[in-house]
């Protein structure tokens, strides 16, 4: 989903009206007319029009609150969200087969916002007959759509999901995606609702005949823990028995100084370089299976703002890069897919750039408690020469 210039840190973006008026003819005379009505009839055309104009304004305003309305700004609808809960959760286990054998999980899910709220993360941990769940939820609000997207990814395979789309009417949430389901393709949709400061209830279906019908088969009770409900990162222990490579990111924690040195053009031969100067904060989520970066930085071509979350699959011992573009357009990049070796991180991906199909590619370096080093490169002739675009040092 994405449709880069420039794309940095596996997708960062640093990125006349004409009045037509009609032409006035005048041939240097003025027509006049006496008007030869009575005057009772004079005062009634009058009032007439007065009355229409009276109405035509009032049209015109109702049109304006409608479309003020409609263009709300609903960046603060998951506010609620935010905080500690404890939730029981119900689960269809065989969906849209006629099933009705359903499993009982209870757990914690912690919500701290991203962004002053323009984005949410959220982490959930839960246990069951079926054994234990673990994932996360990111969400994203796009301020020109007014719509949220959710991206969802469980710890079992550190891999983000297409996300669902919507947005909150009469204080409900209802977000839909279309995808494929058992070889079939389906529509799944999520919907918040019963919100109250304390509780709220999340329900999701799928369908698979157009929207006509809906099977619910996960539904969640959320109920706020008022004892350990804070908007900071959520205290879940590490993993007993973490698979290979499950903390190569680990150094990367904390609140760092960051600079960036960019390449103004990439792959047209100019060696036109900016500079850029800010903060990189870097949390632990699912403990340190996962992480959030989150970039703010400033410099003399503009303002870089950004997330980064990396996310680790134990099946493949890789990690994803997945990035986020602050400003109008906050959808999710394609990931940057790779790992670490000898002391440094390499991850590729193949992404369209300025009308072309190019290799990218990011790599981690110079690791030491204390600060590191990120590096961007593009290909455009599959990876046999690289050009370096996007150059960033941390330090503590």
């Amino acid at each position: 989903m994405k449709k880069s210039q420039q794309k940095l840190i596996s997708g960062i973006i640093i990125s006349e009206q004409t009045d037509i008026v009609p032409s006035v003819y005048s041939s240097g005379n003025t027509f006049q007319v006496e008007d030869q009505r009575p005057p009772v009839a004079k005062y009634l055309v009058k009032f007439f029009l007065a009355l229409s104009m009276l109405f035509i304004a009032s049209a015109i305003n109702c049109s304006a609150q409608e479309n003020a309305k409609a263009e709300r700004d609903g960046q603060h609808d998951f506010d609620f969200n935010i905080g500690t809960w404890k939730t029981h959760i119900r689960r269809l286990l065989h969906p849209l087969t006629g099933s009705n054998d359903w499993v009982d999980l209870n757990g914690t899910v912690h919500v701290r916002k991203v962004w002053n709220g323009r984005a949410q993360l959220e982490e959930i941990e839960a246990d069951g007959s079926t054994g234990h769940f673990e994932g996360l939820t990111l969400f994203l609000y796009h301020p020109e759509a007014h719509q949220w997207a959710q991206y969802f990814a469980s710890s079992a395979e550190g891999v983000i999901n297409q996300p669902q789309i919507g947005e909150f009417k009469n204080g409900q949430g209802e977000l839909f995606d279309q995808e494929s389901f058992n070889g079939r393709t389906i529509f799944v949709r999520f919907v918040w609702s019963d919100i109250t400061p304390d509780s709220h209830h999340v329900e999701q279906s799928f369908s698979d005949d157009g929207g006509k019908t809906w099977e619910p088969n996960f539904v969640a009770t959320l109920t706020r823990d008022k004892e350990t409900s804070t908007g900071d990162e959520m205290p879940l222990p590490l993993a007993a028995n973490a698979a290979n490579g499950a903390h190569d990111f680990d150094f990367n924690f904390g609140v760092w100084k960051t600079h960036i040195h960019r390449l103004l053009k990439p792959l047209t031969g100019s060696d036109t370089w900016t500079d850029y100067n800010g903060t990189s904060v870097v949390t632990k989520v699912w403990g340190g299976r996962a992480s959030l970066l989150e970039l703010d930085a400033s410099g003399p071509a503009g303002h870089i703002e950004g997330i980064g979350l990396r996310l680790f699959n134990p099946q493949s011992h890789q990690w994803s890069l997945n990035w986020v573009n602050g400003g109008s357009d906050p959808f999710m990049t394609v990931p940057m897919v790779g790992r670490f070796a000898r002391g440094q991180g390499q991850f590729y991906d193949q992404e369209e750039f300025q009308g072309r199909i190019i290799m990218s590619r990011n790599g981690f370096s110079s690791i030491t408690p204390n600060s590191s080093r990120f590096e961007q490169a593009f290909s455009d002739d599959a990876g046999q020469t690289w050009e370096t675009n996007w150059v960033m040092t941390f330090n503590r």
